[in-house]
C-alpha cells in the first residue's frame, strides 16, 4: 500500500496517494507525474519508474484527490469548471510545499498535461520544465462526445469494471471527470 500524505483543501482533509519511483539519490532532479482524466498513481503502471530510471531522475507519482486511493468526492460533490486550475494553483504546490522539493519537471498526460500547462504559466519559477502529451488546450467537440461515448460505456459496457482497479471509489473518479466535461459551462 501506497503512502498518503494528509492536506487541507477545499475546507476539509484530503489524503493523496503517493510514491517515488526512480533513482533513490536525494539531490537527483525529480519528475513529478500527473495522470490522465480517468488515470490514478497505478495506472501509469511501471512507465513513470522506467523513464526515471534511464534519465537517472526521481520521480513522484499520485492520484488526485478523487482517483485512485486518495480522497473521493464527497456524496453530491460536483467538480466546478476550473478543477484543472484548482489542481494546478492548490493541490500541486501543496503537495510540492509538504513534500519539501522546488524546481521539479512536470510530466502530465491529457488533464494532467493541462494541469502542468497551468502550473507552468502560474508559477514558471516553480519548475524545472514541463512534459505533456495531448493537453486540452481548449474544449473541443470531438472530446466531449468521445466523453458522451464514455458515459455510455461507463454505464452499460463493463467499464466501470475495468477501472475498478485503479480506484477506491471508481464512481467518484468516472463521474467526476465525465460530469464536469459534459457540463455545458466547462464549454467555456
Amino acid at each position: 500500500m501506497a503512502p498518503k500524505l494528509a492536506l487541507v483543501w477545499n475546507e476539509r482533509r484530503i489524503d493523496i496517494e503517493y510514491t517515488w519511483v526512480g533513482v533513490a539519490a536525494a539531490d537527483a532532479p525529480v519528475m513529478v507525474f500527473l495522470h490522465e482524466g480517468l488515470g490514478s498513481m497505478t495506472m501509469w503502471k511501471n512507465f513513470p519508474d522506467t523513464l526515471c530510471q534511464h534519465l537517472q531522475m526521481r520521480g513522484l507519482v499520485y492520484s488526485r484527490p478523487g482517483y485512485g486511493a486518495s480522497t473521493p468526492c464527497a456524496i453530491n460533490e460536483h467538480w466546478g469548471v476550473d478543477f484543472m486550475h484548482r489542481q494546478a494553483t492548490d493541490i500541486l504546490p501543496a503537495l510540492l510545499q509538504a513534500l519539501d522539493f522546488h524546481q521539479p519537471w512536470l510530466f502530465g498526460h491529457s488533464d494532467g498535461g493541462s494541469i502542468a500547462l497551468l502550473f507552468a504559466v502560474r508559477l514558471p519559477e516553480s519548475l524545472a520544465g514541463a512534459i505533456v502529451i495531448a493537453p486540452h488546450i481548449f474544449v473541443e467537440d470531438i472530446s466531449v462526445n468521445s466523453i458522451r461515448v464514455a458515459r455510455e460505456t461507463y454505464l452499460h459496457q463493463g467499464v466501470r469494471e475495468r477501472l475498478a482497479p485503479y480506484h477506491d471509489d471508481v464512481d467518484s473518479a468516472f463521474f467526476g471527470w465525465n460530469d464536469i466535461w459534459l457540463s455545458p459551462a466547462f464549454r467555456s
